[in-house]
């Protein structure tokens, strides 16, 4: 079955139900070490986990893990370009459920990313990137510690298909002059616009499944959170585009208001029901001019379709939603991309999970690990319904590998999301409390210890990871 490697000879596989994994007490786990300094983050991740199981449940519990390769060290093993080896792929199907270091672009092979590789493959459509704040921390933010929000961004779509003609060539000047003479004038809603002849094209694919399983998954993720952070936000530029990231919108509030409507109430509905409650008399129309800035200006036509709406929403979830009971519900809302990037830093608090497509969701991740430290200390994962990969969500410092200087954090606390996901919350438990003890502490690596004060000595890599499961107790 495989060409190079062996899988352990003790543990069972993971399998999956519904999209949800089914662990055993003893799961086999397909690990990548990682290129650059892989090879010294994950031996520290690997024993603050194993530490970490042990300390929780005993003997009760154990992972074997399994080594498998990818990136350079793959191409030792495998041969020249041997990036993503037959062997890597088999296990994480096998297994279903792997854990990674980073890893180098290929340079010279057929695959542009590694990583993207890996969640097309393996369709792995939810890119989850919590971002919250360990006391200590350095931070370039007077109150970092008011973000705790999660990202979930749409892997598949967007940027990520990576469709697209080089300007000036055959096919990219063929598709403009379609698009000019025969599509665009075709729409009146384009006016008069033309795409410039030199001009490269891109195709930006945004779909209703791929929107709405990202939804669905966020709303999944949010009923598991306490009741204050129980609160969901579609993140888009749908003022603009609105067959793609306007699409988005409408279509997560259509999955939100049909497969979870007795669990949620969205930003819309709840001021419809708060002005009910606040006058029981109040008429649709002036309930509609409430939620609606300048309705009298609007047309009739407009005015109409408002008032619809609040009858509709009055007619429908009253009983269920109204006199309050909205307020125990999941908050569902929308918020403009270029917008939000200001609010999670002047009103962060009023934020949990943020649900984006692949490019708004790429930036905004990034954004949010900074103001709690940085990538050093981001976790992440990829996940589908029958496969999960974690990963460090920084590169491989190639200039710092071996030197046993890097932070291990996020690696680290990307083996505290598999261990949730997993179900084995007391072991991520310990690691999140150890963690953020050993930074209070003043016991960091040099990325944290340099912008510390009073300065503090720096741990090594391996040091750090030693701190971590001192602080279990």
């Amino acid at each position: 079955m495989y060409e190079k490697i062996n899988p352990p000879t003790t543990g069972e596989k993971i399998t999956f139900k519904n999209g949800e994994p089914i662990v055993p007490n003893n799961p086999i786990i397909p690990f990548i070490r990682g290129d650059g300094t892989g090879i010294d983050i994950w031996p520290a991740t690997e024993k603050v986990l194993d530490a970490a199981v042990k300390t929780a449940y005993k003997d009760e519990r154990k992972i074997s893990w399994f080594k498998v390769y990818a990136g350079d060290e793959a191409c030792d093993l495998y041969g020249t370009y041997q990036y993503l080896p037959q062997d890597t792929l088999t296990a994480i199907a096998e297994y279903g459920i792997a854990i990674k270091g980073p890893l180098t672009t290929p340079v010279g092979g057929g695959i542009r990313s590694l990583n993207v590789a890996l969640r097309q493959i393996f369709n792995l459509y939810a890119c989850v990137r919590p971002c919250r704040y360990y006391p200590g921390t350095p931070s370039p933010h007077k109150s970092p510690e008011k973000l705790n929000v999660i990202v979930y961004r749409e892997n598949t779509e967007d940027i990520y298909v990576g469709i697209e003609w080089k300007a000036g060539s055959e096919i990219a000047t063929k598709l403009i002059k379609f698009l000019n003479e025969e599509l665009i004038p075709a729409t009146p809603e384009h006016g008069k616009k033309q795409i410039p002849l030199d001009a490269g094209i891109g195709i930006k694919p945004i779909s209703k499944t791929g929107s709405q399983r990202l939804v669905r998954r966020a709303m999944k993720h949010a009923l598991t959170l306490p009741k204050a952070k129980q609160m969901v936000t579609l993140v888009h530029k749908g003022n603009i585009m609105k067959y793609t990231e306007g699409a988005f919108r409408d279509w997560g509030y259509e999955l939100v208001t049909s497969e979870f409507r007795d669990e949620c109430v969205t930003e819309r509905e709840s001021w419809i029901l708060e002005n009910k409650e606040k006058n029981s008399q109040i008429s649709a129309e002036e309930n509609a001019r409430k939620i609606e800035p300048g309705f009298d200006s609007l047309t009739e036509e407009r005015k109409a379709q408002i008032v619809k709406e609040v009858e509709t929403v009055l007619n429908t979830i009253w009983t269920s939603h109204g006199e309050g009971k909205w307020q125990d519900k999941i908050m569902v809302n929308d918020r403009i991309a270029d917008s939000i990037f200001q609010q999670i830093q002047t009103r962060p608090d009023e934020y949990s999970i943020l649900a984006t497509m692949n490019l708004n969701g790429d930036y905004l991740s990034d954004a949010a690990a900074a103001i709690v430290g940085g990538l050093g200390m981001g976790p992440g994962a990829n996940i589908g319904d029958v496969c999960a990969v974690f990963e460090a969500t920084h590169g491989t410092a190639p200039k710092h590998a071996g030197l046993d200087k890097i932070n291990p954090g996020s690696v680290i606390l990307s083996g505290v999301m598999m261990l949730e996901y997993m179900g084995w919350q007391e072991a991520a438990d310990l690691i999140k409390k150890g963690l953020g003890d050993a930074i209070a502490q003043g016991k960091v690596t040099y990325d944290l210890a340099r912008m510390m004060e009073p300065p503090v000595k720096e741990l090594k890599c391996s040091e750090f990871a030693d701190a971590i499961i001192e602080n279990f107790q």
